[in-house]
């Protein structure tokens, strides 16, 4: 069986021999409360990249409320539960929503991923690390709060998008996870979404007021990717289980994602984001261990 190092020495060999190895973004999409429109985002903000021109993967990372396959009126045959009871590889779990957009469904497998013994680990780094030079944009669709699940995933990846809105008490919980991320000492590249709201005012009132407190308290930007207006048609896209940029194109809340997404594809990387899926797995297993 392939090990991690082998895996990884592997990625190398295909690099020097010029083969089609991408620059692997690893990004995680969070928030600080649940019901502000994350998984809603990811999905929409990865057919919006992929319309640009990238490959993208979507990896359902939320153990509690894994529901990107419902958002997308799919049923998913396989899920990571199966890659870690080793019944299926990691190309196997890889499904295809719309457009050809491919996710990996998590359900009860994130759970069992903190419970692995050393050998399930190898095994389990030897697979993801696999999809390294593949995707473009890997998005990991995390948990909201501040799950030790949660915590994992936003401090192995690269860059971390924070979705909030208007609320106090989202705005309160944005700050809440943002802080014990800098407590943690991770050298983490955060952006901020402010999703429903209700006009360009309110959304950058929100965006200022939280990167003003982490400018303060944290010493930390909080550069604002984007704002995604309170649209109607989200919620009826969400009934239809339809993406809301596949269902109605041309309404506001998709012309503003695709906006983001490509503002979010015009950021330079940094060094920090340039350690792709081999980054990931190092910090994840460092932390793990």
């Amino acid at each position: 069986m392939m090990d991690q190092a082998e895996a990884l020495r592997n990625l190398v060999k295909q690099q020097e021999r010029g083969e089609d190895v991408l620059a692997t973004r690893v990004v995680t999409v969070t928030s600080g409360k649940g019901g502000v429109g994350k998984s809603n985002f990811s999905l929409n903000f990865a057919l919006s990249l992929q319309r640009l021109g990238k490959k993208v993967l979507v990896f359902d990372a939320d153990i509690g409320m894994a529901n990107i396959d419902v958002l997308m009126g799919v049923s998913s045959t396989y899920n990571l539960y199966h890659l870690l009871k080793q019944e299926k590889t990691i190309w196997e779990i890889v499904q295809e929503g719309p457009e050809g957009l491919h996710f990996i469904a998590g359900g009860s497998g994130f759970r069992d991923l903190m419970d692995l013994s050393l050998e399930q680990l190898d095994r389990f780094a030897a697979e993801i690390s696999k999809l390294h030079g593949k995707y473009d944009v890997i998005l990991f669709d995390t948990g909201a709060g501040l799950s030790k699940e949660t915590m994992k995933f936003i401090t192995a990846a690269q860059e971390t998008i924070v979705v909030t809105t208007p609320e106090p008490t989202s705005i309160t919980d944005a700050y809440a996870l943002i802080k014990m991320v800098k407590g943690m000492e991770a050298d983490i590249q955060f952006k901020l979404i402010v999703n429903r709201a209700s006009d360009a005012r309110e959304g950058k009132q929100t965006a200022d007021k939280i990167s003003m407190v982490s400018q303060r308290f944290l010493q930390s930007e909080l550069p604002h990717l984007g704002i995604l207006p309170d649209d109607p048609n989200v919620s009826k896209a969400v009934k239809r289980q339809v993406p809301f940029t596949l269902a109605y194109p041309g309404t506001e809340a998709s012309i503003a994602i695709n906006q983001i997404a490509k503002r979010f594809l015009e950021i330079p990387q940094s060094d920090t984001v340039s350690g792709g899926v081999k980054g990931f797995l190092h910090k994840m297993f460092r932390l793990s261990r």
